[in-house]
């Protein structure tokens, strides 16, 4: 069913003509830890990935990202970034989603917390 969809919709899974001209001009460069597969032509002038499961751009990594977007020239799987100690690993950006931050006080808590640093204006 998913190779169906992916013919006929582009929100599933590269389009049918991504994967034609993956296959045709594509040089495989690397694999991030999630599955994405990130490509390039011949002589470079084009970047591009092919994810693995839900296409969600804040899936990629910093380092990935950079390349893609021609930071830096070297890809992660050949010459990886060096990172920090303090340096927090990379998660995906859950805004829209059912496990996206709710604030203490929010009306989208499914049980409100009471308040008690709040007083409602009232007019005299």
């Amino acid at each position: 069913m998913r190779s169906i969809l992916s013919l006929i919709t582009w929100w599933h899974d590269e389009t049918l003509g991504t994967r034609i001209y993956t296959w045709r001009k594509g040089v495989k460069v690397g694999e991030d830890e999630q599955g994405n597969v990130f490509y390039r032509n011949k002589d470079d002038s084009k970047r591009w990935v092919c994810y693995a499961g839900e296409p969600e751009a804040s899936r990629i990594a910093p380092d990935w990202h950079g390349w893609l977007h021609r930071t830096f020239d070297d890809n992660p799987a050949e010459a990886p970034l060096p990172h920090k100690d303090w340096e927090k690993p990379h998660v995906d950006n859950l805004t829209g989603t059912a496990l996206a931050y709710v604030p203490p006080g929010s009306i989208r808590r499914e049980k409100p917390v009471e308040r008690s640093d709040y007083e409602a204006w009232q007019p005299e």
